[in-house]
């Protein structure tokens, strides 16, 4: 008997899973270093805490830099060259970190890494919209989703252990993976490129100007339509960043627990998203996709308020015995992985389509972007209210912001076709 679960990664193209492979090994490799690398560079190489954030700063603006001249190569040279590209020059930069012996050194290398690894996500991300198509793009978005955090979360518990041996080889293996990816998608990938390609008059008629070029990307950025995505979705990543800036400060001081007790209550995250990415998205397969942005900013919602009743306790003199406090807190990361797990896939495949498909490439990384313009606002909006003694207004702040979001997705709706939100049979008409 056919299970759910298994339907909802049958019947894609075989890219599809070629793209899926190699973002589950790039993620491995990220994840072999991701719990290390500040503690690293800061006790065991003897950079400044200062210095090492400053880079992490640069290496996020570089990956934004990266992340929209991803997406304009991937539109006028094709998405295979873009991706190949970014995994070959990520082997050099990345492995680089284990060269990185003062802080000049460590900041060039994660501006560098930023840059490069950059370059990736609009290309594989057009990739996959290309070969799909419907509720079958939003499966295929989720099954990135599973991918990446399949290979993430066995990096952790691979560098741990390798780190304990040889403390720089995570670096090293980090961008041996790269390397990996590189080589699987030059060897199997087709050569996917923009809708020119395939004999639209936008490629028919592509200009090599660098000025032409910059022009077409200008207008592919600044259509309305795909700008008032982006806008909602720094929204929503200012609710992301909550799960890193802030609810671990209320879990720790408000409750008591100890680091390696709230590492352990957050591998619910991943869990949870490998448990009900693909199901729970091939279950809203009819829906149309702003809907499941709704239902997304719901669980967001819901969310904040549980960990709104842990900070309130402390403020009315009412002590919240640890386990009830550990399983709000445990109900935040599962309500808000239930809203990243609709979310996430929702508004690539909706970027996707409300975006030409000789400019899908430059329209998913303006999306990209906001969100990690949205993830910065977020930390920056979670320490602000903290810092001022009012960090028990921040959560019902934030559950009124989601029901913000709900209503922006909803004026959004109105200027969409159905066949651009995902309606089964409906016809796209033109941007």
């Amino acid at each position: 008997m056919r299970t759910p679960s298994l339907d909802a990664v049958r019947g894609f193209r075989r890219p599809v899973y070629l793209v899926a492979l190699g973002q589950l090994v790039n993620l491995f490799g990220s994840g072999l270093v991701y719990p290390f690398a500040t503690v690293h560079f800061h006790l065991e190489v003897g950079i400044s805490l200062g210095v090492v954030g400053f880079g992490l700063l640069l290496n996020n603006v570089a990956t934004a830099v990266g992340t929209a001249v991803g997406g304009f190569a991937a539109d006028r040279v094709g998405r295979k060259p873009v991706m190949v590209t970014s995994m070959a020059l990520s082997t050099v930069t990345l492995a680089a970190y284990a060269a990185a012996t003062d802080g000049a050194g460590f900041v060039a290398v994660a501006t560098a890494a930023g840059l490069t690894l950059g370059l990736f996500p609009p290309a594989s991300q057009a990739m996959i919209a290309d070969l799909t198509e419907g509720s079958e793009r939003d499966r295929a978005f989720a099954l990135l989703k599973v991918a990446n955090n399949a290979g993430f979360g066995l990096g952790f518990v691979v560098g741990g252990v390798l780190y304990s041996v040889a403390q720089l080889a995570v670096f090293v293996a980090d961008g041996l993976t790269c390397g990996v990816v590189a080589v699987l998608l030059w060897a199997t990938l087709p050569r996917v490129r923009r809708g020119g390609d395939a004999g639209s008059e936008a490629g028919a008629n592509a200009k090599s100007s660098l000025a032409s070029a910059l022009a077409d990307w200008r207008r592919a950025v600044t259509r309305p339509r795909i700008v008032f995505l982006a806008v909602l979705n720094v929204g929503f990543a200012v609710m992301y960043a909550q799960m890193q800036a802030t609810v671990p400060v209320v879990a720790t001081e408000t409750l008591g627990l100890t680091s390696a007790e709230l590492g352990t209550l957050y591998v619910l995250n991943p869990l949870v998203i490998v448990t009900l990415q693909l199901p729970l998205v091939a279950a809203i397969g009819n829906w149309r996709r702003t809907r499941g942005l709704v239902a997304s900013a719901g669980f967001w919602a819901a969310a904040m308020l549980a960990v709104w009743v842990v900070a309130l306790g402390p403020l009315v003199g009412v002590s919240i015995p640890v386990v009830v406090g550990v399983g709000l807190v445990g109900t935040f990361l599962v309500l808000r992985t239930l809203g990243e797990i609709l979310h996430s896939p929702l508004v690539s495949s909706l970027a996707s389509d409300i975006s030409p498909e000789a400019e899908r490439g430059s329209g998913l990384s303006l999306v990209e972007i906001a969100k990690r313009l949205g993830f910065g606002i977020g930390a920056a909006l979670g320490g602000a209210f903290f810092d001022f003694g009012i960090g028990h207004l921040l959560w019902p702040t934030l559950a009124l912001g989601c029901i913000g979001l709900a209503v922006g997705v909803l004026a959004l709706e109105r200027r969409v076709t159905p066949a651009e939100n995902g309606a089964a049979g409906a016809t796209a008409t033109a941007d």
